[in-house]
């Protein structure tokens, strides 16, 4: 378990925790919340041992492998899926100490050489180029990208390069810091069921409550220098913290209301020679008075939509559009093709897709960034565009204060009433004359959202807009935009903003839109099942490509159900025994030879058991054994390709 027991710790002049104690349970699955700024990072560098308490002390059982995400990716020419292994680095000492053994050819100890065999065996080496194909498309990658090198990927698709890293990483404890920055929503979905299955003792750091929800089963607060534990997720979190904050509220009244009892009774009384006992035991029952802390429930931000201006019906109409960009050389790149589309008052539509698929294309083609490449774009008169970009915060002048980037758009409303509008979005005194360049990605958020709700938008544009934004001012946003009367294009992987926002929804794929037919449950039942197609032809892939050995797949065939053969005439019934004959018995024979295959392979095995066949009279007869063992498994693969693809044409003929 992991165990805190008074730990205190300063950062500089800041007291970030005092006289904590905290216990979590090994396999347990935390979430740690809290403010930006409270400490969350700094927990995670205490249990990296990167940093040590002042005071007290963090215990958990040194034997733990700790697997957490790195923050800085070299530019490596190494190729995706290599630096995604190379997360487990027990694994990849393993391989290169016995590259280094086999360099010495004849003079290589054979008893060390099997031990490391039977050591890869052990660390799953035969299945990890598998594993990590599964782990990078479950992040987004396809199969030619693993194969690129680090170095052609931008920031944030290394950041997911990263967190392949730490997953593929055998561990006891994974350390998660905002593991959901950098991915799309469905990228977080297959996330989110990963982690459910990780066996280990998980801590994860996030702003996404639906992500928590998903996998926390206990909730860490971090609160006024203290770590507060809840059993359950982050909803079941909220309930709780409402209900204590609820009796806090009834304490603190009831006290106050003694003291002022107290005090009214001394004051009255203490001149009194008659009742000064009486008053003096009072004084001493006030000093004695626990003082219970004034309630500490964050101070809430919220801000409002102003009421939009009267919009044209329809909006905007695209007529088949192409959306994309053309080079200065006049070259077209399309991304989303063959777009119709209209927008009438009071829609509210969230955007899916993957990264890349072109919903940011389609958002800056709809606020005119980027030009069509071919068809017709028709705006409303009077329309208004609020557009809030996926980069939004590096347009902001990082010298000018929030003052004059509202001055900006605003040059004719006097300086008071412009400082009154910032303050609703937590921009108090001087602040509103401070340049925003130390301002934290929170706060240059809110200022570029300030700026938006200013010019009063009939249509919000919003790329992303939860990026930076730490839970409190993600729910005002959420709050806001359930309230906003105008129309609105939201793209967002925060599963609350879109569920609370969006009343329909439209999958942007393969270079189409179209409209999808249902919630974002059911968006999540169409992705996995997506991935899961994707994984398997990967697998296929590397069956046939690759040289690594892969362990059996053991796939149950389908088969018609005999519902839907009663349903068939005894002609067809007939005709498709005909057809299936001869696959049948093609596929009975390939089980027999898969048969044969694993009993030469258990052979094998045992006889690599035998601890002599590492003696150095015997290492041409283990040379062969290993020579056989690695054919086999390649025999293995081939049949089982052949098996699977056996089976996909008896079940289709199953489903004419």
């Amino acid at each position: 378990m992991i165990r805190l027991q008074q730990l205190s710790l300063m950062r500089g002049t800041k007291s970030l925790f005092e006289a904590v104690d905290l216990t979590l349970n090994p396999g347990e699955k935390i979430g740690l919340i809290g403010a930006n700024g409270s400490g969350k990072s700094t927990l995670f560098a205490m249990l990296r041992d990167e940093l040590h308490p002042d005071l007290g002390s963090i215990d958990f059982p040194r034997s733990w492998r700790v697997s957490h995400v790195a923050q800085e990716t070299p530019a490596l020419d190494r190729p995706a899926i290599e630096y995604a292994i190379d997360g487990d680095v027990g694994l990849r000492a393993l391989e290169h100490e016995l590259e280094l053994l086999e360099q010495q050819g004849d003079a290589a100890d054979g008893n060390h050489i099997g031990e490391l065999h039977s050591k890869l065996a052990d660390a799953d080496a035969y299945t990890i180029r598998s594993r990590a194909e599964q782990l990078l498309n479950g992040l987004g990658f396809s199969l030619a990208q693993m194969d690129m090198p680090v170095a052609s990927f931008s920031g944030g698709w290394r950041m997911r390069l990263n967190l392949a890293q730490a997953l593929i990483c055998p561990s006891d404890l994974l350390l998660l810091d905002e593991p959901t920055n950098h991915l799309d929503l469905d990228a977080i979905l297959w996330m989110e069921e990963w982690l459910k299955r990780y066996p280990g003792t998980l801590l994860i750091i996030s702003h996404d409550r639906d992500f928590l929800d998903g996998v926390s089963n206990v909730t860490v607060h971090v609160d006024d220098r203290k770590l507060k534990r809840y059993s359950g997720n982050y909803s079941a979190f909220e309930r709780q913290r409402a209900a204590h904050l609820e009796l806090m509220e009834a304490a603190l009244d009831k006290q106050q209301r003694k003291r002022a009892h107290l005090t009214s009774f001394i004051e009255r009384f203490k001149a009194k020679a008659s009742k000064a006992k009486q008053a003096q035991s009072r004084v001493k029952a006030l000093a004695r008075m626990e003082e219970l802390a004034p309630l500490r429930a964050a101070a809430e931000f919220s801000f409002e939509f102003r009421e939009p201006e009267r919009a044209p019906n329809p909006l905007l109409v695209l007529e088949d559009v192409d959306a994309g960009y053309r080079s200065s050389g006049g070259e077209e790149k399309c991304i989303v093709a063959g777009i119709n589309f209209s927008l009438t008052p009071g829609q509210r539509i969230g955007l899916l897709g993957v990264n890349g698929a072109g919903k940011s294309t389609f958002i800056k083609t709809i606020a005119g960034d980027i030009e069509p490449l071919h068809g017709v774009a028709r705006f409303g008169k009077g329309l208004v565009i609020g557009y809030f970009a996926q980069h939004q915060l590096e347009m902001l002048r990082p010298d000018d204060s929030p003052l004059m980037h509202l001055a900006r758009i605003a040059p004719d409303v006097r300086e008071q009433e412009l400082r009154n509008f910032l303050g609703r979005f937590n921009f108090p005194g001087e602040m509103v004359r401070s340049p925003i360049a130390p301002f934290s990605g929170g706060e240059k958020s809110r200022l570029a959202l300030a700026l938006i709700v200013w010019q009063r938008p009939n249509l919000l544009l919003l790329d992303e807009p939860t990026n930076h934004l730490d839970l409190e001012t993600r729910e005002a946003l959420t709050e806001a935009l359930a309230q906003f009367e105008g129309t609105m294009l939201l793209v967002s992987h925060d599963r609350h903003l879109l569920r609370a926002t969006s009343d329909e929804f439209v999958i942007v794929a393969d270079g189409k839109m179209t409209p999808f037919d249902g919630d974002l449950d059911d968006y999540r039942d169409w992705m996995m099942k997506s991935k899961l197609a994707a994984q398997n032809t990967a697998q296929n892939t590397a069956r046939n490509t690759s040289t690594p050995a892969t362990a059996p797949i053991a796939i149950t065939p389908t088969k018609v159900e005999r519902s839907d053969q009663k349903k068939l005439s005894p002609h067809e019934r007939q005709r498709l025994a005909t057809l299936k004959k001869p696959l049948v018995v093609k596929l009975a024979k390939l089980e027999k030879e898969m048969g044969s295959i694993n009993k030469e392979l258990e052979r094998i095995e045992n006889s690599m058991a035998d601890t002599t066949i590492y003696d150095a009279s015997r290492k041409d007869e283990l040379k062969l054994l290993l020579d056989t063992q690695v054919s086999s498994k390649r025999k293995l693969e081939h049949f089982e390709s052949e098996w699977l693809q056996l089976n996909e044409e008896i079940e289709q003929l199953g489903t004419e």
